[in-house]
């Protein structure tokens, strides 16, 4: 330029042009990522050991079985079935993984997620394939190695009762998650990645995913949280078909797709999905460290519905079956002469399996053998977790006792006013030094509901402190409940069994609700390995009075006492809350575990009032019958604050009435002492006391309707049934009317 500029109107034509000529470096198009890597239509040498016509042949009957398995149920997903299934075979043959077909639960064993968990044809198929493989030279499965095994003509029940699954769960080989809620297979890949990092071994974790996942929010906070902390044990194999079920990803993710990983600092390797060369070695380089520090993604680019007649290179193949005449056609195709009568399945599918030829089949068991080689002794494994956790208790949460003589943090003074946050605090800290295998986070709440105590025990797991056990999620509640589940879901080398505690205020437990709900799911079809964790509901009831209504919780656990298998805790005070977490750990079943921020009295024990560990019942009796000739009332109270409330009316209340009270901690607990011991469950509230009952919680006051006749739900049930509005606890509590006069006006009618 002739003459120096000194000033630049970026708002007129050419004035960027201008600046970017005078001053480039202030006019920059920046992306900042991992490495990446493009192997598309590179020339690269052959790998001898992969056979890519044997592999090619052995996707031809993957596909065939997907297939003839949607037809027989008329239902399933074939679209990413078929265009995954180079992904899959390839993968297993590349020398990645480490899986031993023998035993496909092996605690060595590379973690495999189906974060795609529709694709259960193509992940029956597969796993049909190797066990048929298997079969032919002679070996089947027995014992409990046999639940994880399928088999070509188990297939012709596919999606009907008791046959394969319609989506993938983790009872099955090469599954350690069940899913199908799209997008959280990456953060339970990552839990289970950065459980095996911080443990001190070398366990790779897979994913595979489809495209349209990426739009899902769990998995932005997955793949987030994965890049920060540089979990480079983590491989996503991506499915990049540009269709999701109603359409092009376009429509929902207008920005480069690459974009989605690169800016949040994965390694990107680009490959043609169906390129079994390209695949082997992306395999290969992304299990070997490629991008040191960082996780990777395989982004494979694919035909939607590969050989699925008209339905190929669409959204509709995602999840609609050819009619059955188009099917016959697409297999005859494909090579495969299925006599095709309707609703002869079976049929075909001996056809199919019939095509798998010896020298395929015989290749197959080789890298099998290969893959299996990959894993180390499982007493190596132990040693080298021993090592890496030295000085720590080399135990998990199955090995806790309640000690006969508490510790003194874990006992709070009666009468003292503690929020029951102090006593999971507490707890926690106790816990994370009796296991090496116990982690604790919280979603940027750590100051509030006090989690620091514990995080800091180990430290905050980060690129610095691999070993660490505090987990800071940031405000991702949804990643941080399905990864945090997830790692409680894993059984590690020598047979320790991690679990977590999660934590957030009860008001947003909402949003983890699907996590948790995928997890009990897990727990329930695959009971060999159930996940023991703690979600922690913080701040629960309405004493976050000053936040309002957006932070009151008052209706969270009616989410949570309607999922079976995860119980919710409302322990009164401090000291039940260190009763009932140790009763959770020995029953192993989850819990939802409510805490309040502010002071509630430490209660009194003796002069008829039971210990503290009487909590762990459900309900007990606080106070008892006087038998003082007076008309009779039951009150059913839930909630530290109530009691405390009640207790100062009490003596009004005796004035009219003979008045019992029940202290109520769990509902469910109370409900399942009435099934397995019902004269103690009888001696709390006997049957014919029903009809004196009151309840009293503040919150939801449906917590507490099994504590009523169904016909005194809407009498008697005290409880908080609107959303608040700020204000101070006490002025809440009083618009409420669970202040004391409150509550002597309502029970005394």
């Amino acid at each position: 330029m002739s003459a120096v500029i000194t000033r630049f109107n970026l708002l007129e034509n050419e004035g960027l042009e201008a600046l970017d000529a005078y001053e480039p470096e202030r006019l920059v198009y920046r992306a900042e990522g991992g490495a990446y890597l493009n192997l598309m239509g590179l020339h690269l040498e052959p790998l001898p050991d992969i056979d890519e016509g044997k592999i090619a042949r052995l996707c031809r009957v993957v596909r065939g079985l997907a297939f003839a398995a949607v037809d027989g149920a008329q239902s399933g997903h074939p679209g990413g079935s078929s265009s995954k299934a180079e992904q899959v075979v390839t993968l297993l043959a590349s020398g990645a993984v480490a899986f031993d077909a023998r035993h496909p639960k092996n605690p060595g064993r590379s973690r495999m997620v189906w974060s795609a968990g529709h694709c259960s044809p193509l992940a029956h198929g597969v796993v049909s394939l190797i066990y048929e493989a298997l079969r032919r030279g002679g070996f089947t499965l027995s014992g409990e190695d046999a639940r994880a095994a399928v088999y070509p003509e188990q297939l012709a029940r596919f999606r009907r009762w008791g046959g394969p699954s319609g989506h993938v769960e983790s009872e099955y080989a090469l599954a350690d998650t069940s899913t199908g809620s799209s997008g959280h297979g990456f953060s339970a890949a990552l839990g289970f990645a950065l459980l095996h990092r911080s443990c001190g071994l070398d366990t790779k974790v897979f994913v595979i995913a489809g495209d349209a996942e990426t739009e899902e929010g769990m998995s932005y906070e997955a793949r987030n949280q994965a890049s920060n902390l540089g979990v480079g044990n983590l491989v996503v194999t991506l499915d990049y078909n540009n269709f999701g079920i109603d359409g092009p990803i376009t429509e929902a993710m207008p920005s480069p797709y690459v974009n989605h990983w690169f800016a949040q600092g994965w390694n990107i390797i680009e490959v043609d999905g169906h390129d079994i060369r390209e695949l082997a070695y992306a395999y290969r380089l992304a299990a070997s460290g490629f991008g040191a520090g960082k996780p990777t993604v395989v982004m494979c680019h694919t035909t939607k519905g590969l050989h699925y007649g008209r339905l190929e290179n669409s959204a509709d193949s995602h999840g609609t079956p050819l009619k059955h005449d188009e099917y016959v056609e697409a297999m005859h195709k494909l090579g495969f002469p299925i006599p095709g009568k309707q609703g002869d399945v079976a049929a075909d599918l001996a056809v199919v399996a019939g095509a798998l030829e010896e020298p395929e089949s015989a290749y197959f068991v080789e890298r099998l053998e290969a893959a299996a080689r990959q894993i180390p002794a499982e007493a190596d494994l132990v040693k080298q977790m021993e090592t890496a956790l030295a000085g720590r208790a080399m135990a998990d949460y199955t090995s806790f006792e309640r000690p006969a003589t508490l510790p003194p943090e874990l006992v709070f003074k009666e009468g003292d006013s503690v929020p029951t946050r102090k006593a999971t605090e507490a707890w926690f800290a106790w816990a994370m030094k009796n296991t090496a295998f116990f982690y604790v986070g919280a979603g940027d709440l750590m100051k509030s509901i006090l989690t620091g105590k514990a995080e800091s025990v180990y430290g905050v797991i980060n690129k610095d402190n691999v070993l660490g056990r505090g987990i800071r999620f940031g405000i991702a509640e949804q990643n941080m409940a399905m990864m945090s589940c997830a790692m409680a879901q894993d059984i590690l080398p020598g047979g320790f069994r991690p679990c977590s505690a999660f934590a957030t205020y009860g008001v947003f437990t909402c949003m983890m609700a699907n996590a948790v709900r995928m997890t009990l799911i897990n727990n329930d079809v695959n009971p060999q390995a159930p996940a023991f964790f703690i979600m922690l509901a913080a701040h629960d009831g309405p004493e976050t009075g000053e936040d309002g209504p957006t932070h009151h919780g008052l209706f969270w656990m009616s989410l949570f006492t309607a999922y079976p298998g995860i119980k919710v805790y409302k322990p009164l005070d401090a000291n039940e809350a260190i009763e009932m977490l140790f009763h959770a750990a020995k029953r192993g079943e989850p819990v939802a575990f409510s805490v309040v921020r502010p002071g509630v009295p430490v209660l009194k024990r003796g002069n008829g009032v039971p210990a503290a560990r009487e909590a762990v019942n459900g309900a007990y009796v606080f106070k008892a019958f006087r038998g003082n000739g007076k008309p009779k009332k039951v009150l059913a109270i839930s909630g530290g604050q109530v009691m405390a409330n009640t207790l100062e009316i009490l003596p009004e209340i005796e004035e009219q009435w003979d008045v019992k009270i029940v202290a109520v901690t769990s509902p469910q607990l109370f409900e399942e002492l009435r099934r397995n011991d019902p004269a103690k469950a009888d001696a709390v509230l006997a049957a014919e006391e029903r009809q004196y009952v009151v309840t009293l919680h503040n919150g939801w006051p449906g917590f507490l309707y099994p504590f009523l006749l169904p016909a005194d739900h809407q009498e008697r049930a005290l409880g908080m049934d609107r959303f608040s509005r700020s204000g101070k606890p006490d002025e809440i509590y009083q618009n409420a009317g669970f202040d004391a006069a409150g509550l002597k006006k309502r029970i005394l009618g």
